[in-house]
């Protein structure tokens, strides 16, 4: 037993050495300054699917008329068979459109036909960009202008901001900052931005994009059924053409998930998806997870403590950043184990909602079924 508690401990501090040196720098994360946009921006389409969003949709779309964007911008609104008042909500503007979406067809995500049907429209703008965010986010005014700025000067077929996730009530002060972290450890940003690496990521709720890249791969049909259709829109783009993702202070979702009850169904939905529906992933996945973020916290509980302190403060040192980005105290690095603990049991809620018929809820549609 000492020989397998001490393997555990070796492989959790050769884990976290690796993490913190080679995996991309992914938890140095911080907001970076925008280049200065220095030419005449063509005009841009923003697309914003919206299937019950009354309670969001007009400081989001309020926020995007706002901008102080120079050229030309219009904005889309799909409504996705919404059964609330979204459409009155969202208000009446010339620089706004509202698009109703058709019948949901067989084998798309109703987001990813929201977004079609609202590039139909917005094709007749002939748009240098397209704007793709979600009806919960609002950008301060110089947003679109970074975001551009940056396409611009990398010469970037897609450009993606993660944007500040509301934490505010005591469970997403607890578990949020948390979400951003492993999504980064999953996607390093570095890996991202670099052409020889495969490594593609986006975060849904901000992605610009050319049309002519969108028309490279085969437009939105492309992904049709995708359910994290962010990271994998970022994967056919790079597969011909240059992406990068980054944080952001200047747009910020107002969507609330104020309890553990409905973080654990936000990770739930998808979290088997990202696994593939593959059995075999999952235990490798919790496995994982309980070796390189639980272990070093049992292992202060026996005779090798000294490798389980040391996992833990190179874990704590790596979480410090990202609790700095959302600015909540650094005495909630070292929670990182119980954190985990938590998203482990989402992830294993996601398998069993998936095996039971019941798959990934959103806004009263099953998208994720055997």
């Amino acid at each position: 037993m000492g020989n397998l508690f001490e393997l555990a401990g070796a492989l959790s501090l050769c884990a976290w050495i690796y993490l913190l040196l080679a995996r991309g720098g992914f938890w140095r994360v911080r907001e970076t300054a925008a280049p200065p946009l220095r030419v005449a921006p063509g005009p841009v389409a923003v697309v914003i699917p919206a299937r019950n969003e009354e309670a969001v949709v007009a400081q989001s779309v309020g926020s995007l008329l706002k901008q102080n964007y120079p050229g030309a911008l219009h904005v889309f609104l799909v409504d996705d068979h919404s059964t609330d008042a979204t459409v009155q909500a969202a208000g009446i503007h010339e620089r706004l459109t509202i698009v109703r979406a058709g019948p949901l067809p067989p084998g798309w995500t109703g987001k990813l036909w929201a977004l079609s049907e609202g590039l139909k429209h917005a094709e007749a703008m002939q748009p240098d960009y397209i704007l793709f965010t979600d009806a919960d986010i609002v950008h301060s005014p110089g947003n679109l202008v970074s975001l551009v700025a940056r396409a611009e000067a990398a010469d970037l077929d897609l450009a993606s901001y993660m944007v500040k996730l509301k934490c505010d009530a005591p469970a997403e002060r607890a578990l949020i900052p948390a979400f951003v972290f492993f999504f980064f450890m999953l996607y390093p940003p570095a890996w991202i931005a670099r052409r020889e690496r495969s490594t593609a990521g986006a975060a849904g709720g901000c992605i610009l994009i050319r049309p002519r890249a969108l028309a490279r791969i085969g437009g939105i049909a492309a992904i049709r059924n995708e359910l994290i259709d962010d990271c994998a829109l970022a994967r056919k783009v790079k597969s011909g053409g240059a992406i990068w993702l980054g944080v952001t202070s200047e747009a910020h979702s107002i969507r609330e998930y104020a309890t553990l009850a409905e973080i654990r169904s936000m990770i739930a939905r998808t979290a088997f998806t990202q696994l593939r529906h593959s059995t075999l992933l999952l235990i490798a996945t919790l496995a994982g997870i309980a070796a390189i973020y639980v272990a070093p916290l049992l292992l202060l509980f026996t005779r090798y403590w000294t490798l389980g302190l040391a996992a833990w403060v190179l874990m704590s040192i790596a979480y410090i950043p990202t609790l700095r980005l959302y600015q909540r105290s650094i005495v909630w690095a070292p929670a990182l184990p119980l954190i985990a603990l938590f998203y482990m049991a989402a992830t294993l809620d996601s398998a069993v909602q998936y095996w039971s018929g019941r798959g990934g809820a959103w806004k009263g549609r099953i998208q994720d079924v055997r």
